[in-house]
């Protein structure tokens, strides 16, 4: 039941004893672990190795994964060259416990094959990502079972296709784009099956047009196979670049509200001037900061995007149709909260109809049925705002 509904993030036996908590402690009791469970998911920890030959774009791929550019602060150094020498890790600029590994490359004359497996510790990764610009090696087949052996899973990517698709239109010769991307899955196939590998799965990406290819078989492929628990901080950290990806990012962000909700109206709550219930703003404040950092609606988010879309900022800024989402402060939210109350007073039990089981303890939260509709309906308009964005980018 759980897994349908919006405590999805609490199991059913988590969210009855939350019920008996609260039946012994009250409020007091019961916000705390809701506020923990918040703390856990925004820290949750996610380690992706990125692995390959020397020039197959691990680096690049580290960058757009993060929504980075080579010069942006914190990006993976991008060279013709093998840059990494040891295995390093790039943080995530908003999830603290996600964090993307640059290996060494299994080909390059600093790093020998024979030597691989031991120094990278392959136990601290959550899965691997196997790189080839051109064509698979017997190092990356070796690897591969070596992953395999230990009960880890890894995707092979072959990574530039956009430069195969430009070599045809920079001689003119005509072609069809899926017969051509076709004829070179097949061809990886047929190399990992000649090297060892039993019906391998190889996705066609470019990191720099990471909304073409096949990244969105990509990402559904490792959601697949991924725990649980970790399913909603990959989505997170991806960069909104596809329809799919930021309609995914919603339904994440949904299941967290009737959460900020509780936690911003629970115990130590401060009286809002003008309204009858008390709220901590400050709360409120972060969550949607944090939403709209996760959807690439934040000031340095869409200023990448412009550049690499090469259009103009405004052009993309005009497409944000809420001016709220420039202007997050406690003064905005708590002018929000007063505007909307008298409008969501009288749906507030319908808020909490849609928490199943624990329902009842909320409804002792003054606040909850505003914050919860407010924070909703704020974050259907981001979403919104993140679609037209991303459709005129692409355009």
């Amino acid at each position: 039941m759980a897994s349908s509904h919006s405590c999805e993030f609490f199991s059913d036996k988590e969210a009855e004893s939350l019920t008996s908590l609260y039946n012994e402690g009250g409020l007091a009791a019961v916000i705390p672990v809701i506020k923990d469970k918040l703390h856990n998911l925004e820290n949750e920890t996610l380690n992706i190795a990125v692995t390959g030959c020397t020039g197959s774009g691990k680096s690049a791929f580290i960058n757009a994964l993060r929504g980075l550019r080579r010069n942006d602060e914190g990006a993976a150094p991008v060279g013709v060259v093998e840059k990494t020498m040891e295995a390093k890790a790039y943080k995530h600029p908003n999830l603290p416990g996600v964090n993307l590994w640059d290996l060494p490359g299994t080909g390059s004359p600093t790093f020998q094959a024979k030597d691989y497996l031991k120094k990278v510790d392959l136990n601290k990764y959550d899965f691997f990502v196997i790189m080839a610009a051109k064509r698979f090696t017997e190092n990356d087949a070796n690897l591969a079972v070596e992953i395999e052996k230990m009960g880890k899973q890894f995707y092979f990517i072959r990574n530039q296709i956009d430069n195969d698709i430009r070599s045809y239109e920079l001689e003119g010769i005509e072609y069809n784009r899926e017969e051509v991307l076709q004829t070179i899955r097949n061809d990886c196939i047929a190399n990992l099956e000649q090297i060892g590998i039993q019906e391998p799965c190889v996705f066609l990406l470019s990191s720099y047009y990471l909304n073409e290819y096949d990244f969105t078989a990509f990402t559904q492929t490792i959601e697949a196979e991924l725990p649980e628990k970790k399913k909603h901080v990959f989505w997170l950290s991806l960069p909104s670049v596809t329809l799919q990806v930021i309609e995914k990012k919603k339904q994440i962000l949904k299941k967290r509200i009737w959460m900020i909700a509780a936690a911003a109206g629970g115990v130590g709550a401060i009286p809002v001037p003008g309204l009858s219930i008390a709220c901590d703003i400050a709360i409120l404040v972060a969550e949607l900061l944090h939403c709209r950092e996760f959807l690439g609606l934040d000031p340095q988010s869409l200023q990448r995007l412009a550049l690499n879309v090469g259009k103009p900022l405004e052009v993309l800024t005009a497409e944000v149709q809420n001016p709220f989402v420039f202007d997050i402060t406690p003064q905005s939210v708590t002018k929000l909260l007063t505007s909307s109350i008298f409008g969501v007073l009288m749906i507030a039990d319908d808020a909490l109809l849609l928490i199943p089981i624990i329902g009842c303890i909320l409804g002792g939260i003054t606040s909850f049925g505003t914050t919860y509709m407010m924070l909703s309906n704020l974050l259907d308009q981001f979403v919104e705002s993140t679609q037209r964005v991303v459709k005129k980018a692409l355009e």
